[in-house]
């Protein structure tokens, strides 16, 4: 039990695979004798899944702590910049619906709560125009910076859309001449179990048994470890989220120098949605959807549709590629000396990115509170399953609310995305809370929630929530501090896109001249 961890064996490459390798190598120095040695075991010929083409604002303290310069990672994985999301058809399902979910906090957010100041004008501005600057620069397919501003600094808060096979590459690349990760090739054929129940050894098919001292499982859906060796349930979620099989496929432009959006966008459809995701060489776009509502023949010709909108001359040619979906979570994420991360812990479904930033969140908490010795390692497995459990129960709370509060009634799909029995005690508890006090700073307990309270407010208030005003005032509630804010955005907003690129030309000069070094 007092074993010192000196050895981590992953299996599973991919994105999932690479990042926990390449997280873990960089702060325990595996490319020295003194420091950690990671192995990752990867098959050589499992396609993988890369459904995620876009990632959260942490993925760029992600990729610095591993020493990867923001210039090579944009050149090499064909990567963008994302500024957040727009929502079209989620609310009525007419043409000119949709709101904005911004990667900035709202102005003064710290200070003041705009909301209760920005409800009497709702009708005028939207919430996220009138609080934040980032909706104008997506509407105008702005950059987040300039040329000039170094790598990984921002002028508007940002995240990247990328291409995840180049990006799986790159990490491999990075992780295995930089970092001192070692890369077997090979077929895991038997999982080895030692007297306590750990795991002591993989038996591969041509490298014999690799050993090691804490099993990560990024083996994807398959779940080599968690789920085949030690069948840790699978506790399914379809009954919150419906969404249980996508479409993809890749839209080239029409012209090389075609903008890229700078935000993803999520289109409602009968039993579902579409994201439409812009890289500097092609579109990612994909129809997310639930077989109970729609049939998979019905759901390609309206994804076969939506592309026929900007793409009439290629839409019936394009090759568009199936995958299942089962939404939910294992029942815990740490047993014995294995942990997983990645579509072996779960997955949800491919709504505001969720999945890469769990993988972000796992390494890094892995990495940070890695179990000196197999003595400790159980009470770190506790931390760390109670605060995953937590984290994915706040990321289903998130996504579900951007159906709840649909006013479409145009398809059964979202009639019973709004049926009580399907929303979760937490949630509906948050949104009566909500109907008399707008989300803040006191809702959510953690100090490092995935999604803070200013997330709530974009979806609740773009989707046309409404919170009563109190009929007594309140100190904090100061109107002309609050004005003061307002009027910081305008012309914040004003500023920034006078000065601003569009995301093209500042891709373009990237891959030209590079970024600033830090």
């Amino acid at each position: 039990m007092d074993k010192t961890t000196r050895i981590i064996t992953i299996v599973g490459g991919g994105t999932a695979g690479w990042l926990t390798a390449g997280v873990i190598a960089a702060e325990h120095m595996a490319n020295s004798e003194q420091g950690i040695e990671v192995r990752l075991i990867e098959s050589p010929d499992v396609n993988i899944v890369g459904v995620g083409e876009g990632t959260w604002p942490t993925m760029r303290g992600t990729l610095k702590k591993m020493g990867i310069s923001e210039t090579d990672f944009i050149r090499e994985c064909d990567a963008s910049f994302k500024q957040g999301a727009k929502f079209a058809k989620w609310v009525t399902g007419a043409e000119n619906d949709a709101y904005y979910h911004p990667l900035v906090l709202p102005q003064g957010y710290e200070e003041i709560n705009l909301v209760p100041f920005w409800q009497p004008h709702g009708d005028k501005v939207s919430f996220a125009d009138a609080v934040s600057f980032q909706g104008h620069l997506c509407e105008r397919g702005l950059a987040p910076k300039q040329n000039t501003t170094p790598e990984y600094a921002h002028v508007a808060n940002y995240a990247y859309h990328l291409d995840a096979g180049k990006f799986a590459v790159f990490l491999q690349k990075h992780c295995t001449q930089k970092l001192g990760v070692k890369h077997i090739l090979d077929h895991v054929i038997q999982v080895n179990a030692a007297e306590n129940g750990d795991i002591a050894s993989l038996t591969t098919k041509n490298s014999g048994d690799i050993s090691g001292d804490l099993f990560i499982d990024c083996s994807g859906f398959n779940a080599l470890l968690i789920g085949q060796h030690y069948q840790v349930p699978f506790i399914c979620k379809k009954h919150i989220l419906f969404n249980d099989s996508a479409l993809a496929c890749h839209v080239p432009y029409a012209n090389k120098n075609d903008a890229i959006v700078s935000h993803t966008v999520s289109t409602g459809q009968s039993a579902g949605w579409i994201w439409d995701i812009g890289l500097p060489s092609r579109r990612g776009v994909g129809h997310v959807y639930s077989s109970t509502h729609i049939s998979d023949a019905k759901a390609e010709a309206e994804l076969r549709d939506y592309i026929r909108t900007s793409r009439a001359d290629i839409a019936d040619e394009l090759t568009i590629r199936k995958i299942d979906i089962k939404p939910g979570h294992r029942e815990v994420f740490w047993h014995n000396n294995c942990v997983a991360v990645g579509l072996s812990a779960g997955f949800l479904e491919p709504l505001e990115a969720s999945a890469l930033v769990l993988v972000e969140l796992s390494a890094q908490m892995i990495s940070e509170q890695l179990p000196a010795s197999r003595a400790v390692m159980d009470i770190v497995a506790k931390r760390f399953n109670d605060k995953f459990l937590y984290r994915w129960d706040r990321i289903i709370d998130f996504l579900k609310l951007h159906y709840v509060l649909t006013k479409r009634t145009d398809s059964q799909y979202w009639i019973d995305n709004c049926k009580a029995e399907t929303i979760p005690q937490a949630l509906q508890s948050l949104l009566t809370l909500w109907r008399y006090e707008s989300p803040w700073h006191h809702d959510f307990t953690q100090v490092d929630e995935v999604f803070p309270s200013a997330s709530y407010q974009y979806v609740l208030y773009g989707m046309g929530f409404e919170t009563l005003s109190r009929a007594t005032q309140r100190r904090s509630q100061n109107a002309q501090q609050a004005e003061q804010q307002f009027r910081k955005n305008t012309e914040l907003s004003q500023k920034l896109v006078a000065g601003l690129p569009t995301n093209r030309d500042l891709i373009n000069k990237i891959h030209q001249y590079g970024l600033q070094k830090i």
